[in-house]
């Protein structure tokens, strides 16, 4: 079993916006993987049970806690399948340090900042769990980090969101097939030309999560 965790804000009012990242990858998993498969209710998230190739079964999670109380949602999952948060774990999750439609993956790390991942790092009680970062780029000024990746996708921002999230579920999937390393081997440092990898690819609160 892995579980591949997107962080985002539950709502229609959050829909599409930069903060939603990881919800938008997990939903192009459930489309390439589980499609017309509904979210069921558990673990305080949407949850749905997915075989992805070469990985098995995987569960993939969108939590319904916001942003801020993520952690609750991992633990509980990670508790019930007993999982192994440094091998079975995947968080996917926005990043502004990356430039938008850039994503990039790690088997460990701080949290950059970010509160989904303060909030799972507070309660698994280690940094050690793979993320994968997608870039959302930095606020231009005066526009304050908060209200950035509260706001939503701009037409241009869309246009090179669109490939990356392809590219980041091809990623998630080698991570489940593969593990962290075989992912990180496939596209961290490769060229990011908008063009999804092919890999299995198909057709296809508040605080608001930042903060000091």
């Amino acid at each position: 079993m892995r579980l591949i965790v997107g962080l985002g804000n539950p709502g229609r009012e959050y829909h599409d916006t930069r903060h939603n990242a990881g919800f938008m990858v997990i939903d192009r998993l459930i489309a390439r993987h589980a499609p017309g498969e509904p979210l069921r209710s558990r673990f305080h998230a949407g949850v749905v049970e997915a075989a992805l190739p070469g990985a098995g079964r995987c569960l993939l999670v969108k939590p319904t806690t916001y942003m801020n109380l993520s952690g609750r949602s991992v633990l509980e999952a990670c508790q019930f399948y007993k999982i192994d948060p440094q091998t079975q774990l995947l968080v996917v999750l926005d990043e502004v340090a990356l430039p938008t439609g850039v994503i990039k993956l790690g088997a460990s790390g701080g949290t950059g900042g970010h509160n989904g991942l303060r909030d799972i790092q507070r309660l698994l009680g280690s940094e050690l769990y793979p993320r994968l970062r997608v870039g959302i780029g930095e606020p231009p000024a005066p526009i304050a980090r908060a209200d950035w990746v509260l706001g939503k996708f701009t037409e241009a921002e869309l246009g090179a969101m669109g490939p990356a999230l392809d590219r980041a579920a091809d990623a998630a999937e080698r991570f489940a097939s593969e593990g962290i390393d075989g992912a990180m081997n496939a596209f961290n440092g490769a060229a990011q030309s908008g063009q999804s990898s092919g890999w299995n690819a198909k057709p296809a609160d508040i605080d608001p999560g930042w903060g000091a």
